[in-house]
């Protein structure tokens, strides 16, 4: 791979890579770091990687890069603002987009991560399973299930709208 299209690469592919991570992560700024770094890991191998594969290995890089920052997180402790608020509430949604993240972020991580893959990013079973490391059965299995139970949280779409 040239400099040239490395730099075609983060011309095409940054905002793409930055929507996956920060769904998933839901910090802007990590999302900014874990972007930054798959660039800085991709620029370190870029003689090896084919043109072809750049999108491939970006995402695969990201992808992993992410699961390390999440593992990283879980190991520290933060406070927020739920842990002091014991008010209940109420979960009455009217807006479908609001409804859509609430069900993702119930999900299980490997399912959250294959749906959004697939669905938002508009990757390939084979694709998914090369960037996530699982096999293309064990994607359309996740999916499948991601899928189930997106239908059972959402409900009908005549008590949403």
């Amino acid at each position: 791979m040239t400099t040239q299209d490395y730099n075609h690469c983060v011309d095409q592919y940054a905002d793409g890579v930055y929507r996956f991570i920060l769904k998933n992560i839901k910090d802007e700024y990590k999302a900014k770091d874990v972007v930054q770094d798959s660039f800085e890991k991709m620029w370190n191998k870029k003689a090896e990687i084919e043109t072809t594969k750049a999108k491939s290995y970006l995402f695969t890089t990201a992808y992993h890069t992410m699961i390390d920052a999440i593992r990283k997180d879980r190991k520290q402790t933060d406070l927020n603002d739920d842990d002091f608020n014991d008010q209940p509430t109420q979960n009455n949604y009217s807006d479908l987009k609001e409804v859509l993240h609430s069900a993702l972020e119930k999900l299980p991580g490997i399912q959250k991560h294959v749906i959004l893959l697939r669905d938002y990013e508009g990757y390939s079973y084979q694709e998914i399973g090369e960037i996530t490391g699982l096999n293309e059965s064990q994607v359309k299995v996740y999916i499948y299930r991601a899928r189930n139970y997106l239908k059972k949280y959402i409900g009908s779409m005549d008590a949403i709208v």
